[in-house]
């Protein structure tokens, strides 16, 4: 199974979330930090991305007459490429935008189900702004939004540090100038 079918299920994001971190973790450990899943569920989808490559076993003990897996996170391997992802029709972006979309349903879902949980206190945000952007303006807020992204995509575990989600979502809200020949003379 190729990384994008492996990738474009809910449980599964779920799992490459929580292993994002570069640490290892045991199938239980993953159920406690998905407790709105299923056990089975999770030992289920940990199986299919180990077979698929996503997920390696690091080492292997015994627990109370069983063989517990560690497992550990190919982070080159859960990614999209830009070449796959030109590859991808729109009936497949929909799909991978209705899994990410459910993904992030599932984990707010969690988070809010929590003992505790406080979204002002937390800082919790969700906005949505329209821009009007010619290609190399979106091309330069896309490369500041990396700037700003990927270096805290880097950094691990910490004391005072907790695990967040950051869901960017961007597309053309509507058909472009060339779809409405008008738009280019109202424009201000």
């Amino acid at each position: 199974m190729e990384s994008v079918d492996l990738l474009l299920h809910p449980v599964r994001m779920r799992i490459v979330h929580a292993m994002h971190d570069g640490r290892t973790r045991t199938t239980t450990e993953l159920c406690a930090l998905l407790p709105d899943v299923s056990k089975a569920t999770v030992y289920r989808h940990v199986g299919i991305l180990a077979e698929g490559g996503l997920l390696a076993v690091e080492e292997e003990r015994r627990v109370r007459g069983s063989v517990e897996r560690c497992y550990r996170l190919h982070r080159e391997r859960a990614v999209i490429d830009a070449e796959t992802a030109a590859s991808l029709t729109p009936d497949s972006y929909r799909k991978a935008f209705a899994v990410a979309m459910a993904t992030l349903t599932a984990e707010f879902n969690a988070y809010t189900n929590r003992e505790g949980a406080d979204p002002v206190g937390d800082m919790v945000g969700f906005r949505q702004h329209a821009m009007w952007l010619n290609p190399d303006e979106l091309g330069e807020l896309i490369e500041d939004l990396r700037e700003v992204i990927a270096p805290r995509l880097m950094l691990g575990p910490a004391p005072g540090r907790r695990r967040h989600l950051i869901s960017p979502v961007l597309f053309p809200a509507d058909p472009g100038p060339e779809a409405d020949p008008g738009l280019e003379a109202r424009a201000d």
